[in-house]
């Protein structure tokens, strides 16, 4: 099982639209613990902070511009939460508490313990649009602080990357490409890519295939998140049956958190999981595999 793992979670991690993640769950008092830890661990990097506001102020400055109108009908998050958006990495760390993996050793051992889960990174913080706005050396320095964070807590260096909600800039297109060798994501937009790629993607285009490969970059897109809450119980296997048969290879997400809502267990959806699971265990045509097992040539081609 692929696991997408958030290195260094903010602790006020917001969707798109503005709205706190669902897979935040508050403890008053232990937020507030973690946040003076993680003022006092800061401190330097509250002073890298200042010399990085002044040699940002142009990225800034480009930043806001970008977060008037980053997609048409979607206001962006920074005016409904009421923080600045992707200023420095260094502001935004000085300034807002995360959770490093590394400080939840009962998460770690869990994850240490369980060789079944194949860890990915998922972008660094998963704030709004985390790659979406930033230039290459941004995006070169969020990936390798993501990378190192699960590193430092003792999981293998991660070999695929998932943006925060699907979106990339072209150069974190770039850096991703350079330093992993897969990226999943929901579509591909040709205008965000890197003019080197045009070509193999419109060969993509061509072929109606979900999957195609840059150098040495497997790029996969999923067909949404089927094996979701917000989907009728009954239509749900029913969906995936389809995208299967249609497809040599099918990427199939799920949210843990979507079986828990509220903390409350869902046991509607949780039969679905396991309804699902039960299907692709009795098809013998049907093979489960990672995307560790696609890097190292045990699954189809693309």
């Amino acid at each position: 099982m692929n696991l997408a793992v958030i290195p260094d979670v903010a602790a006020d991690a917001r969707t798109p639209r503005g709205a706190l993640e669902e897979f935040v769950w508050r403890d008053d008092e232990t937020s507030g613990q973690r946040s003076a830890h993680r003022d006092q661990r800061s401190e330097d990097r509250g002073q890298r902070s200042e010399c990085g506001e002044q040699k940002s102020e142009d990225r800034n400055q480009r930043s806001a511009a970008g977060i008037q109108n980053p997609e048409p009908g979607i206001q962006h998050p920074a005016a409904a939460s009421g923080f600045t958006f992707h200023v420095s990495r260094f502001t935004r760390e000085a300034s807002r508490a995360t959770y490093p993996l590394a400080e939840n050793p009962p998460l770690v051992r869990y994850l240490q313990d369980n060789p079944g889960f194949h860890v990915i990174q998922h972008g660094c913080h998963h704030d709004p649009f985390e790659f979406d706005l930033l230039s290459r050396p941004e995006a070169a320095e969020l990936l390798e602080l993501g990378t190192a964070r699960l590193v430092e807590a003792g999981l293998p260096r991660p070999e695929t990357f998932v943006a925060p909600h699907d979106k990339l800039s072209r150069p974190a297109y770039q850096e991703v490409s350079h330093r992993f060798r897969v990226l999943s994501t929901g579509w591909f937009e040709w205008r965000r890519l890197p003019a080197s790629w045009w070509l193999r993607y419109g060969f993509k285009k061509f072929r109606r295939s979900p999957h195609w490969r840059s150098s040495r970059t497997l790029l996969l897109s999923h067909p949404g998140c089927l094996l979701s809450c917000h989907r009728q119980p009954g239509t749900i296997l029913e969906s995936i049956i389809y995208q299967i048969k249609t497809q040599r290879l099918t990427v199939l997400v799920t949210h843990w958190w979507e079986y828990f809502r509220q903390q409350r267990l869902d046991d509607r959806f949780i039969a679905v999981l396991h309804e699902t699971a039960d299907y692709l265990a009795k098809q013998r045509e049907i093979r489960v595999i990672s995307f560790a097992d696609l890097i190292h040539g045990s699954g189809p081609r693309f």
